[in-house]
């Protein structure tokens, strides 16, 4: 048996820090955290008492001048302005690495990481931990099997707990730093989502997006974005921090010519769920609730996260050829981001991708 893949990480008090690393210790025989860059000034808040004994570097400069030989991969998990730097010298020193999404705050800003790691060949893994998704992979084959029809419209939401809940003086609502706000930071998620479950590109964005909770923020905290499909089809998607606790709505409802589905990801006391309906043969309507058990798996996102952190060491081995989330899809992802931006500034719908200069 190989052995673990060894992992420096980087940033030990990002938000997501501890349950990367809880979502590491869950894969044993695959990865093992060997060295730790602090690159938090100063602190230590979230580390694990188990993982003290390591050797620790107080930046990424220290890390591979003094420990290189302590690792063979990275988890970067820094603020958008600082992440983009970290991949491609990473890369460059034949690191594979694992990048928290969003991995910066425009694609303009994170466009040569993504080369640099092209150029290295070292194996990539970001933080979009849904392509993993039991449910969200489900859908992507009722789709590929042509089981909706045509698809007509999806509309997408993410709603969850408010900036009062962080604190509006968080880096991430630092314009300087973050780049963007709700969209890059969390909307990212499902925008990423979008093309690999329909399997289709997006041609078209609408989009409004804005300060519109109580708490006085530079990023904007939500909006609403709307996305034509080169199927044809629709896709809205309306989301923001505007919920007064730690909480949070998701959610997918997929219509189509055929059969429509809600999809319900985090439905207390389940893994998920998709609630079905169909046509009726027969006289036999299809109306069905496909739910999976609860994600009991420890850390970040449960078992998704270890699903995606056992496709980055399987890449790194050389079992398969690249994960899920590639180069080209981070890249992707942020351009989205960006057209959602433009779009609102402009306040007119934008061709996607935008025609090249």
């Amino acid at each position: 048996m190989s052995q673990p893949l060894r992992v420096a990480f980087v940033g030990v008090d990002h938000p997501h820090g501890a349950g990367w690393r809880e979502s590491i210790a869950q894969a044993p025989r695959d990865l093992e955290i060997t060295a730790l860059a602090t690159e938090f000034p100063g602190t230590v808040e979230s580390l694990e008492e188990r993982l003290a004994h390591l050797p620790r570097f107080a930046s990424l400069d220290e890390l591979l001048a003094k420990g290189a030989h302590h690792f063979d991969a990275a988890v970067v998990a820094l603020p958008n302005d600082r992440a983009p730097g970290a991949i491609a010298r990473l890369a460059a020193a034949g690191k594979h690495v694992l990048v928290e999404k969003p991995a910066a705050g425009s694609a303009s800003a994170v466009r040569e990481a993504m080369q640099a790691v092209a150029r290295a060949g070292v194996a990539f893994q970001s933080g979009y931990l849904w392509r993993y998704d039991d449910l969200a992979n489900r859908l992507r084959a009722m789709i590929v099997d042509g089981r909706f029809g045509k698809l007509i419209s999806i509309e997408m939401t993410c709603v969850t707990s408010d900036i009062a809940r962080r604190g509006a003086d968080h880096y991430l609502f630092d314009a300087e730093v973050s780049g963007g706000g709700f969209f890059n930071w969390l909307g990212c998620h499902y925008l990423d989502l979008l093309p690999y479950v329909t399997g289709q590109d997006v041609t078209g964005v609408t989009a409004r997006v804005g300060v519109f909770g109580a708490t006085p923020t530079a990023m904007e905290d939500g909006g609403t974005a709307l996305l034509d499909l080169s199927g044809g089809g629709l896709a809205t998607f309306t989301g923001g921090y505007w919920l007064p606790r730690w909480t949070g709505e998701w959610g997918w409802t997929l219509r189509g010519s055929e059969r429509w589905v809600r999809w319900e990801p985090n439905r207390p006391g389940t893994g998920g769920v998709l609630e079905i309906h169909g046509p009726q043969p027969q006289f036999h309507a299809m109306e069905e609730v496909f739910a999976l058990p609860p994600n009991k798996v420890p850390g970040y996102g449960g078992a998704r996260t270890v699903a995606l952190l056992q496709d980055w060491a399987a890449a790194a081995r050389g079992d398969t050829k690249a994960c899920r989330n590639t180069p080209r899809t981070v890249l992707t992802t942020l351009e989205l981001i960006d057209a959602v931006y433009a779009a609102s500034a402009q306040g007119r719908r934008l061709v996607f991708p935008p025609p090249a200069a």
